[in-house]
């Protein structure tokens, strides 16, 4: 097993993405593949083809992957580790496959600010890497908002992860978006609208106390009424659902207040909760998605091969 070079990956949903790493973590190739509902149980075969070109070079390479991969229809299910919880403890807790080649990421949860389960899978090596990136993170509470299909707000307290607060809100668009009679289907091919955007980000703002639900229709009604261009309406829903989703958040946990708010993603969607959080006078500080994956997953590895601790 080759300590000079290690594999990282996050094989999510749809999608993966695997990462040769040298010893120090950083990237010196990538490469990727189907994800998990895709995959249909062939882990082991789309694996080995993925990873063929690096092992032929290198021998036998030990990896660190986590997202889907670990849950009930992914490679091996490893379940959820309750929080509060340190990245030492993640680290003990990987599950192994291979004789202890590949090891998974299990999940993180917790019950919520609403007494509610909540949980996360994936996401925790962002939060991680996060922590990693900068180091002032592990000191004091800080809030981080990881916007996705799922958009997780995460609290970390003294490098611990404390709480998690989830909102489909990415899926809750994508449904409204494409099964229902409020968005013109003309909107679905468009280019964001960022006016239509933000002014769904400030009608929220304006009536904060309004329910989502007597939000929603004004896509259809706006645009019926000639109020909204009927290309715009996709981009008004997004304003609208992201900037709830915010303002739902920063009320459930008002007792963070200090700024910024950590934001970890996509450039795009990153950009879409920056105006909301900034509607919201919450200031913000951004960490790509990919980075944060990637400093999370090798520090796991790191702290991993420290302890020589895992569980079967």
């Amino acid at each position: 097993m080759s300590a000079e070079r290690f594999i990282t990956g996050d094989w999510g949903t749809t999608n993966l993405r695997l990462f040769l790493c040298d010893a120090e973590g950083v990237r010196l190739e990538s490469v990727v593949g189907p994800g998990a509902v895709e995959v249909r149980g062939e882990f082991n075969r789309v694996f080995d083809s993925l990873t063929s070109q690096w092992t032929q070079q290198w021998g036998p390479l030990p990896a660190i992957l986590c997202g889907m991969v670990g849950s009930s229809i992914g490679w091996r299910q490893t379940g959820y580790l309750a929080c509060p919880i340190e990245p030492r403890h993640i680290a003990t807790s990987l599950v192994e496959l291979r004789e202890g080649r590949v090891r998974i990421v299990p999940g993180l949860s917790c019950r919520n600010r609403l007494d509610a389960p909540d949980l996360m899978r994936g996401e925790e090596t962002q939060v991680l890497g996060a922590l990693k990136i900068k180091p002032e993170l592990r000191e004091g509470r800080h809030l981080i908002c990881l916007p996705g299909t799922h958009t997780k707000w995460v609290v970390v307290d003294d490098g611990a992860v404390t709480e998690i607060l989830t909102a489909p809100t990415g899926e809750l668009f994508a449904m409204i978006r494409d099964h229902s009679v409020l968005v013109s289907k003309r909107a679905h091919t468009c280019e964001l609208d960022t006016v239509a955007f933000e002014r769904g980000v400030s009608e929220v703002s304006r009536s904060p106390r309004v329910q989502l639900l007597h939000r929603i229709f004004e896509c259809r009604s706006r645009w019926l009424g000639g109020d909204l261009a009927e290309q715009a309406t996709a981009s008004y829903l997004s304003g609208i659902l992201i900037a709830s989703d915010v303002r739902g958040a920063l009320e459930l946990l008002a007792d963070l207040r200090s700024d910024p708010v950590q934001l970890i993603g996509a450039p795009a969607l990153i950009d879409l909760y920056s105006r909301a959080l900034a509607a919201a006078n919450r200031t913000v500080s951004c960490i790509d998605g990919e980075n944060a994956v990637l400093a999370g997953l090798t520090h796991i590895y790191v702290l991993s091969r420290r302890t020589g601790s895992h569980a079967n």
